[in-house]
Formats: structure tokens, C-alpha cells, sequence
């Protein structure tokens, strides 16, 4: 009988051999190791040796259990892609543990692993995942009844990243309209463009990037903009600046959004230009930062007004997350 091919996942090996209708795996260091252990298993299941006890946990590995969560639930969700993202880059992430029985997962796998992940992305990144992979295991635990406990419940989260006070000087947005080929005023007509319009629009609005390019021509009106769906799942309606009403008059091509590009082309234009430019630093979302301190400095709006204009429910968040002043403007403002 040919035996199957060892297949890499992520710093291991891993096989899978079929016999009577059951399924049997292992995860080794070496591919070699992995055909020596499907030889041997093979021939002690031919034999007769190999039982599996009538009380095992049935074999759904930690993989399966995911694409199981993103087909029935995730999928549906509308951060989708975002899911989507993590289940293309799963087994490189979790390596042996992505095909390990999730009966037999335990506190300490995930918190080794949290550790391992902790070395290679940022403790925000870290949080994010571990708040999806959790949800995956409640799925498992309250929907599918598979697992009496959700390990992921007895893991320690990494600390709170602070929160990022960057704020964008107009030297930079000087540099970033230049190096995108763009004039204020201009009437958008290239990718680049738009990605330029967009920049200015969002400061003028504290809309986010999603926001921005799910934004369509039948939802502006004269002094407003209506978003149907948000982050948080309300609508809400974004007032305009005089000069986001000027941006908005630039827009005269024939699509029906307002940015003509998706969402993938248009980050790829932003995160290009501002490598290039040497404005590694900067993220687009920082925008909605810098339009919300200058809303306030600026235009003195009350934060519960501002709170309807921005969608957020938690006015704390609002004030100590967004609202990034310095010492001179406060000063100003005593003044």
C-alpha cells in the first residue's frame, strides 16, 4: 500500500493514513519520521493491534474546528475578509498545534503559543487573534457541544497596547500629496488620486478608511453623509466641513461609489507611497485621530456632539483614545 505524502505545517511534518473508513495522523519533526510512524501504524491496524478505545474523543483537530466557525459563522460576520485572512495564514501560524484534536488542547498550548506570537507581531495583533481563536472555541463549545471548556478562557492576555497619540504635521501631508501626484483642488482621475482625496476627506470628516470606500454617490447630500452600516452596526449620519462639501464637488466620475477602486488597491497605493516617502510610521486610521483634535480644537464641539459624529457609543473612548491634543493647544485653549 503507497504510503501518503507528509505534508509541512509550519516547523513540523504532519500524515494522515485511512483504514477502514477511520482516520489516523500524527505530526512529526521530519517527513521521515512521519512515513515510519503511517508504515508502522498501518501494519499493527492490518494486524489488529491497534484499537481505538470506545471512549476517545472523536478526532476534530483545531483546523477543522476553524473552517467548520468561518463556513457556518465567520463568513457571515462582516469582518469577514478579515477572518477569511486568518484562516489563509493559519497552519503557518500555529504550525503542529493547528492539527492537534481540540479535546486535547490545553491552557498551557495556547499560552505557549501566545508567547511564540508575542515575539513576532505586536501585543495588539496578539489580543485580536486571541479574541477571534476564542470565539472559535465557544462556537465549539455552545453551538457544536463538542468541549465542556473554552481553554482560551484560562489564558492570560498580553497587556493593552497604549493607544497611538500620532498626530500628522502639514508638512506630511504636504509631502504625502506630493509623492501621490496630487494638487488640492484637483479633480481625482489616477488610483493615486483618490488615495490623496481620500486622505484629505477623512481629516475633514473622521471617517474611516472602510467608511470612505464603501461610500456611495446616493448617500451624499448637501451638508451631510450617510453611512447605512458602520463599525459598530448603527448608521449614522457624518455632518460636513465646508471644505469636505469642496472635496466632495472634485468627485465627477461615473461609478456609483465614491472611490472607484477596492479596498485591497487602495491600501497598496497608501502603504507604497508612504514607505517610499519615508512615512513608515504613519497609518491611515490616524486620520480619524487628527480629525477629531482638530475638530475639537478648532470648532470647540461638545463631545457628545462629536460622539454622534464619529459613532462612538463610549464617549471614554472617544476622549482618552482619539482626542490626542499637546501642551500648546490646551494652553491655547486656557487662553
Amino acid at each position: 500500500m503507497k504510503l501518503p505524502t507528509p505534508r509541512k505545517r509550519g516547523d513540523a511534518y504532519r500524515i494522515e493514513v485511512m483504514f477502514n473508513g477511520e482516520r489516523y495522523s500524527c505530526t512529526r519533526d521530519t517527513a521521515k519520521e512521519c512515513e515510519q510512524w503511517a508504515a508502522m501504524k498501518l501494519l499493527e491496524l492490518k494486524a489488529g493491534i491497534a484499537t481505538t478505545p470506545k471512549d476517545k474523543n472523536p478526532n476534530f483537530s483545531f483546523r477543522e474546528l476553524f473552517e467548520q466557525y468561518y463556513r457556518n459563522v465567520g463568513k457571515h460576520k462582516r469582518s469577514s475578509r478579515q477572518i477569511n485572512e486568518q484562516f489563509s495564514t493559519f497552519d503557518k501560524k500555529f504550525g503542529e498545534l493547528s492539527y492537534k484534536n481540540i479535546h486535547d488542547i490545553t491552557p498551557k498550548d495556547l499560552t505557549d503559543w501566545r508567547n511564540k506570537r508575542s515575539t513576532q507581531v505586536s501585543a495588539g495583533t496578539v489580543l485580536k487573534e486571541m479574541s477571534l481563536f476564542s470565539a472559535v472555541f465557544s462556537y465549539a463549545q455552545k453551538e457544536l457541544f463538542l468541549i465542556e471548556q473554552n481553554p482560551f478562557f484560562m489564558v492570560s492576555k498580553p497587556k493593552q497596547p497604549k493607544a497611538r497619540d500620532r498626530r500628522i504635521t502639514d508638512d506630511e501631508i504636504k509631502l504625502l500629496l506630493d509623492g501621490l501626484n496630487y494638487t488640492q483642488g484637483q479633480v481625482p482621475s489616477e488610483p493615486r488620486h483618490y488615495v490623496a482625496w481620500a486622505f484629505l476627506f477623512a481629516i475633514e470628516t473622521a471617517m474611516r478608511r472602510g467608511e470612505i470606500l464603501g461610500l456611495t454617490k446616493d448617500y451624499v447630500f448637501e451638508k451631510h453623509v450617510h453611512l447605512p452600516q458602520t463599525k459598530n452596526g448603527d448608521s449614522r449620519d457624518v455632518p460636513l466641513t465646508r471644505k469636505a462639501r469642496e472635496l466632495l464637488t472634485l468627485i465627477q466620475h461615473d461609478d456609483t461609489k465614491i472611490i472607484p477602486q477596492s479596498e485591497n488597491a487602495f491600501r497598496l497605493v497608501f502603504e507604497r507611497a508612504k514607505v517610499k516617502l519615508g512615512l513608515d510610521d504613519l497609518h491611515f486610521h490616524d486620520t480619524r485621530h487628527e480629525a477629531i483634535t482638530r475638530i475639537v480644537n478648532k470648532r470647540k464641539l461638545p463631545v457628545e456632539i462629536l460622539a454622534k459624529m464619529t459613532g462612538h457609543k463610549n464617549i471614554k473612548i472617544l476622549v482618552n483614545t482619539y482626542y490626542n491634543p499637546n501642551v500648546e493647544d490646551i494652553a491655547d485653549m486656557l487662553d
